[in-house]
């Protein structure tokens, strides 16, 4: 009579159909598009009309990888959405609050700072002005 292997083969098949799956986990840990702090802008960009940024509110920029919030006084300031986690993308905004998709650290888009971890450094401020009702941000802004 023939050795039985420990393993059942419905235990090499869970096993099998598993794997995969937990790769899935190694790929949500990464940026998507392999995106790193370098994703934010090198030279100054017109994120669009300087009107979209309420008082007291902000507007996520995805494309650019930026934030923009005005303050009550009409102060502006500008943020990467580049995670200081672990690198990814910022792709929701809830009021001024950034949510990023990776592993679900906060930022305040006022401020920058870090209201959720893992996350534990602010998001990089970049320079941002208004000219001509248009919004300029990146370095040279």
């Amino acid at each position: 009579m023939p050795a039985r292997s420990s393993a059942s083969r419905r235990t090499v098949l869970r096993g099998a159909a598993a794997a995969p799956v937990a790769g899935l986990g190694l790929a949500a840990c990464s940026a998507p598009g392999g995106a790193t702090a370098d994703a934010t802008p090198t030279a100054p960009v017109d994120l669009g009309a300087e009107n979209e940024v309420p008082k007291g509110g902000a507007k996520l920029y995805r494309d650019r990888n930026v934030v923009v919030s005005r303050d009550a006084s009409g102060a502006l300031k500008a943020y990467s959405t580049i995670c200081t986690h672990a690198g990814c993308p910022i792709n929701k905004l809830q009021g001024t609050t950034l949510v990023c998709p990776c592993h679900g650290s906060q930022f305040d888009a006022a401020t920058g700072k870090v209201v959720q971890s893992p996350a534990t450094e602010p998001l990089n401020e970049l320079p941002v002005r208004a000219t001509g009702g248009r919004l300029i941000a990146g370095p040279g802004a």
